[in-house]
């Protein structure tokens, strides 16, 4: 979890890798791809955008996007080695999550050296190292990041406990995934997280 989840405020400047937000008299820098700067409004306008504050020694980078999706792909690349925060943010502005978890599922190595920023060798690691993770979640589930659709709370907050219980997010994704598929309808907290213990 990000320790800024969001911000907003309103819009004085923007380019396709930057977009500047003024909240209280103070203006944030917020490093963004170019698919978010196309979604961004007017000038003076307000705004408000998902964030990840990425800290690196004594930097500190505000990092912004328009959809859950487009953020959770940017936390799950920047978990592969050699793919830092520029290099994931030039990922996102070659390509949109759905496009991208395609060509990890079907080993797409052609189609992923396409994007700005992949390289063969890259490619091959990243299809090493996230295939699985996305090959078992559903595109419903929010914590990966392929689709529109934000979890309810309750759900969030399921999935949060069972994190904090020290199951993995692919154990997780696969439990909701069957949850889902069941087609079960549970409200409550307690049964949500008992129904996931059961697939564990």
């Amino acid at each position: 979890m990000s320790l800024i989840e969001s911000v907003s405020g309103t819009l004085v400047a923007k380019n396709p890798t930057l977009a500047q937000i003024q909240i209280g008299g103070i203006t944030y820098n917020l490093s963004i791809s170019i698919s978010t700067f196309e979604k961004l409004p007017e000038l003076d306008q307000p705004v408000n955008l998902l964030t990840h504050l990425h800290v690196k020694e004594d930097i500190l980078n505000l990092f912004g996007f328009e959809s859950t999706s487009e953020r959770a792909l940017f936390l799950n690349l920047n978990t592969i080695s050699g793919i830092g925060p520029k290099s994931a943010m030039s990922i996102l502005s070659g390509t949109t999550p759905s496009e991208f978890r395609k060509k990890i599922i079907n080993s797409d190595v052609k189609s992923l050296t396409s994007i700005p920023g992949i390289g063969a060798k890259t490619a091959k690691r990243i299809i090493v190292e996230l295939k699985e993770k996305f090959s078992m979640a559903d595109d419903i589930d929010e914590g990966l990041g392929f689709s529109d659709q934000s979890d309810s709370l309750v759900i969030k907050d399921a999935k949060n406990a069972l994190k904090s219980l020290g199951y993995k997010t692919s154990q997780i994704s696969k439990a909701f995934s069957d949850i889902n598929k069941e087609g079960k309808s549970i409200d409550k907290l307690e049964d949500i997280i008992r129904e996931a213990l059961k697939r564990m």
